[in-house]
């Protein structure tokens, strides 16, 4: 809250609202969970980062449906101007509201609540430091919670929050469905298990808060400390406006430590993964070889090069090296040939890197004066390295992989000696797969069972993009060395096919090909279960743009 001469408080902004992780949340939840959570007009009920009391006006609505004269509610806000915005619609709706204005993570929990409802703050581990940051992590550890360093602020909050329920008592939160995958969130999935009765998960088609870029799951967890529950429950709708009418619950056993996919693959999928990964015919990336980020240059537009500007500014190829032009594009075919990149360059691609040899010609060092003058050298990643103008080189890799997909996560053999940077991953392959791996692996990576595994092992992004980091391609499930030399020959002779069909951006006729090489089985099932991941994924991203 930032004063202003008088005593006057400044106006809360959107920019603001979000370095806090303020998201103001829809009537349609709110009343979805009062509705849900209060079941007595004599329910305590508290609201957690209250931001304009939204859970609290809905719970004085559900409490004077229930008989409450005027109902008395409690929330805890950081943001004075917020609070006190809270307390005036609270009392316009028939209630009164006690909201102390305060960081929640220094509340101490009594256990006096029966319902605990809300949002809260979404802010990332990369700025969610320091102080702010010890609390909430002693918070959870005072609830025997460990989260580590990559945790966003959510993550210590639920558990916070629960905290001062009543045994028996009610938690309805609004959270990032980061929840149902992330690694760092498993303590938080194994707490909720443990510790309440029943556990009930609400997912969506479209997004509920597009600023945020970020999916939403409802946790709907009762019986506070009569834990641990059998199962986890989940339930579908559109979007906020169709909550009154849910889809039919699903159930599936779940630990902490697992991820909650909001989709539960069907039982016939599920056999035949057990079959093929539990025989080694289907194997992870990482059996292969290893998965590595790309060079970070600090500045694309100044380090990368096309033909023709490296030819103008007089930097001859000793003071250059060959990459994948920055992006991925270019990467939706089976392999990156020299003469592909060749047409690249001439089209105008950034396909070189400026790498000054110890003795830079002029032209070069022309260059890098050019560049202080810009101040590129000011920039983070230029900053912290000596001389600022090295970018850090990785060996050429066998294989490019495609890091941020609209369709799917793609392979692509180096047939060059091009280096990748970070729009990109690189696979270096093991010495007994790389001959095997670099010819066939890209094409064989096209069937129905890899698709599924890339939706499973990566995460939806904003505009429904699919991101695989090289942690998760590490689990992206291949066809095994075996099942790859056993058909070979016949995967080279469908080659010409499928790379017409990936031009021509039929890539499940594509699949359609690879699968018939590959199977000998029915796949109705794992297309059925790959596509319904898929368009989830794709019309989240449309709601959202």
């Amino acid at each position: 809250m930032t004063m202003l001469p008088d005593g006057l408080i400044a106006p809360d902004t959107p920019s603001l609202r979000k370095s806090r992780g303020a998201y103001f949340t829809p009537s349609g939840i709110t009343d979805h969970l009062a509705d849900w959570g209060i079941e007595s007009a004599a329910d305590r009920v508290l609201e957690p980062s209250a931001g304009e009391a939204a859970f609290l006006t809905s719970a004085v609505r559900r409490l004077r449906d229930l008989g409450a004269e005027t109902p008395h509610v409690f929330g805890v806000e950081i943001h004075g101007a917020s609070a006190k915005t809270g307390r005036e619609l609270v009392a316009a709706s028939g209630g009164r509201a006690t909201i102390r204005t305060a960081d929640f993570f220094v509340t101490e929990p009594k256990g006096n609540y029966d319902v605990v409802l809300g949002n809260p703050p979404y802010i990332r581990y990369q700025d969610f430091s320091g102080e702010a940051r010890d609390r909430a992590r002693v918070a959870a550890l005072q609830q025997g919670v460990v989260l580590t360093g990559l945790a966003s602020s959510w993550a210590a909050f639920v558990v916070h929050a629960a905290a001062h329920l009543k045994q028996g008592g009610r938690l309805g939160m609004v959270l990032p469905a980061e929840l149902l995958s992330v690694n760092y969130a498993a303590p938080v999935r194994r707490f909720l298990l443990d510790r309440f009765a029943a556990v009930e998960l609400v997912v969506f088609d479209e997004q509920v808060f597009p600023d945020a870029m970020a999916d939403t799951v409802l946790v709907k967890a009762s019986g506070f400390g009569n834990g641990p529950a059998p199962e986890a429950t989940l339930q579908q709708t559109r979007n906020a406006s169709t909550l009154n009418s849910l889809s039919v619950e699903r159930s599936w056993t779940a630990n902490g430590f697992d991820r909650w996919h909001a989709d539960p693959l069907s039982s016939e999928t599920i056999d035949l993964i057990a079959e093929l990964v539990g025989s080694s015919t289907f194997v992870t990336l990482e059996t292969y070889g290893d998965t590595t980020l790309g060079a970070v240059t600090g500045n694309n537009r100044f380090f990368t090069l096309t033909p023709e500007r490296a030819s103008r500014l007089g930097i001859p190829r000793r003071d250059l090296v060959r990459i994948s032009p920055p992006g991925s594009t270019h990467l939706r075919g089976l392999a990156l040939t020299e003469s592909a990149l060749t047409r690249l360059g001439q089209r105008g691609q950034a396909t070189w890197l400026l790498a000054p040899s110890d003795r830079p010609a002029a032209g070069t060092s022309a260059y890098l004066d050019s560049g202080k003058t810009m101040d590129v050298h000011l920039a983070y990643k230029c900053r912290i390295r000596s001389p600022w103008w090295r970018v850090p080189l990785l060996a050429p890799p066998d294989l490019f992989l495609t890091a941020m997909n609209a369709d799917t996560p793609r392979l692509t053999t180096n047939r060059t000696q091009a280096r990748h940077l970070n729009s990109v991953h690189g696979v270096y392959l093991a010495d007994e797969h790389r001959e095997l791996a670099r010819d066939v692996l890209p094409i064989a990576s096209l069937n129905s069972l890899t698709l599924l595994s890339a939706e499973l092992s990566g995460r939806s992004y904003g505009g429904g993009i699919l991101k695989l980091e090289p942690r998760e391609a590490d689990r992206w499930w291949m066809p095994g060395p075996d099942l790859l030399a056993a058909h070979r020959d016949e995967l080279n002779a469908v080659k010409p096919r499928v790379q017409r069909l990936l031009q021509a951006r039929r890539l499940a006729t594509a699949v359609e090909t690879v699968d018939a090489v590959l199977f000998d089985r029915d796949l109705t099932s794992v297309r059925r279960d790959h596509a319904g991941k898929a368009n989830r994924r794709l019309a989240r991203g449309r709601s959202n743009g």
